[in-house]
Parts: structure tokens; C-alpha cells; sequence
């Protein structure tokens, strides 16, 4: 995908070293896409763009960076209002969750699952838009959750902010040329639910979805312009049953939706 053999197309993706966000860095390459890859471990980061540079033969930038951290993550912002090195789409994947009830983790836990699920969604796609609403093109994938459908504390309610944010982002820049959606998977074989020591039977088999399906699902909504992004029936009909069943009754069933 891109404008020409002299320009090809820029993504900078977040998280990038493992699951979804892999995912989206590997099938953006092999769309033709050059790349920046964020993310706080630098070794991990090398290894992923040298595997991607010799598969698929794209420019991959690595940025390390730590996006709780307001100095690391000015210089993510930076890059992406670069004007001289502008980027295309950008995918806010970066995230993790907190195994404990919000009493049982510590304030600055929760602050700092905050910083990275919101601030710098909110950040990064503020620098990301300035170029690209003077451009006229541009997009941005928000990776939020099916949990943003339900109550189920602070990570459910911060990822309902990204579906927020998402909708209204989307409604706002379309008309500039700007693509912005909200990709809401849930339960996904990644290493996201393992950094929280939850087991694979916390939910059922037909509950877990595959990330590179769910990836290239994503980017075929984003091809079509789709504010939301739900992958497989089952969490579709969960995002629509949310919207009409009561709170106190979604709130029995805890086990259901994190990314």
C-alpha cells in the first residue's frame, strides 16, 4: 500500500514485540508499509525488526521508549508530528491489564495502567493528527476491547474511554480525510493475559480468538473506513447484548472481555 515506489506509506505501531500488535506490524509490512516499532524492551524490539526487515524488505525505525514515562513518550509525540517524516497510520496498541480488584492494586498501579490505556492514546493521537488532518489523509487504530461494553473496573472503564475517544475522533476527521477506529477484541492467544498470570481456562475455548485473524480483520475495516472493529460473532453479539442488558446483571459475569 503505497502512493507510489518512491513513497511508501508509514505506520507506527506500538507495543509491536508480541500478540496483536505483532500482528499488525508483520501484515502493515507485508502490505508494503516502512515502519516505527515502540516499545520499552530495545532487544526485543532489534530481533522483531530484523525478522521483519529480512521477511518482507521494509524500513523499519525502532523507537524505544516507555509510555508511562511523560519524557520517553514526548519522543513517540515527537516523531509523529515529525512533519518531515510523516506517518500515515498509527496503531495505539501498547496496553496491559491488572489481575487484582482495584483495592488490591496499588493507586500508582492503577495510574500507571491509566497512562498507557489513556494518556498516551490521547497524546500520541493528538501528534499524529496534526500532520495528518494537513495532509488529508491518515488514519489511527485504537486498540480498546469488548471489556469497554462492560463494567469491570478500571480497565474496562479506560478502555471505554478509547471507544469514546475513537467515535468521536472518527466523527470529527472524517472530512479531513482521516480514518480513526476502535479495534474491541477479547479474549486473544497473546502474552497479555499470561503477564498477568491468567490461565487459558479462565474462559471458555470458543472465546479466544487468534491474533492474526483478528489483525487482518481490523485492517479490513480500516480499508473500509469503520469506526468499530469487533471480531467474531460471539463478541459481537456480547458488545450488542451489553447495550441493553441491565449493569448489575453484566457485572455477574466478570470472566468475560479483556483484550
Amino acid at each position: 500500500m503505497s502512493e507510489s515506489s518512491a513513497t511508501p506509506l508509514v505506520a507506527l505501531v506500538t507495543g509491536p514485540t508480541a500478540g496483536i500488535g505483532h500482528s499488525f506490524a508483520a501484515q502493515l509490512a507485508q502490505q508494503g508499509y516502512d515502519l516505527v516499532l515502540v516499545a520499552r524492551d530495545e532487544d526485543r524490539l532489534e530481533s522483531v525488526a530484523a525478522d521483519l526487515r529480512a521477511s518482507f524488505g521494509v524500513q523499519i525505525e525502532v523507537l524505544p521508549a516507555d509510555l508511562v514515562d511523560r519524557e520517553s513518550l514526548a519522543r513517540v509525540e515527537a516523531r509523529l508530528a515529525d512533519r518531515e517524516r510523516p506517518v500515515d497510520l498509527l496503531v495505539n496498541n501498547a496496553g496491559f491489564g491488572l489481575k487484582g480488584r482495584f483495592l488490591d492494586n496499588s493507586a500508582d498501579a492503577e495510574t500507571a495502567m491509566l497512562e498507557v490505556l489513556v494518556t498516551s492514546v490521547l497524546r500520541l493521537t493528538h501528534a499524529a493528527l496534526g500532520g495528518m488532518t494537513e495532509r488529508g489523509r491518515g488514519g489511527v487504530i485504537n486498540v480498546s476491547s469488548v471489556a469497554a461494553f462492560l463494567p469491570r473496573g478500571t480497565y474496562a472503564a479506560a478502555k471505554a474511554w478509547v471507544n469514546s475517544f475513537s467515535e468521536w475522533a472518527a466523527n470529527e476527521y472524517q472530512d479531513q480525510g482521516v480514518t480513526v477506529m476502535a479495534l474491541c477484541p477479547g479474549f486473544t492467544r497473546t502474552e497479555f493475559h499470561a503477564r498477568m498470570d491468567v490461565d487459558r481456562g479462565s474462559a471458555p475455548d470458543f472465546l479466544w480468538l487468534d491474533a492474526d485473524r483478528l489483525v487482518s480483520e481490523a485492517l479490513a475495516d480500516y480499508a473500509k473506513g469503520r469506526t468499530y472493529s469487533i471480531p467474531s460473532m460471539q463478541y459481537k453479539a456480547i458488545a450488542t447484548a451489553a447495550r441493553v442488558v441491565p449493569n448489575r446483571l453484566l457485572q455477574r459475569f466478570q470472566s468475560i472481555g479483556r483484550k
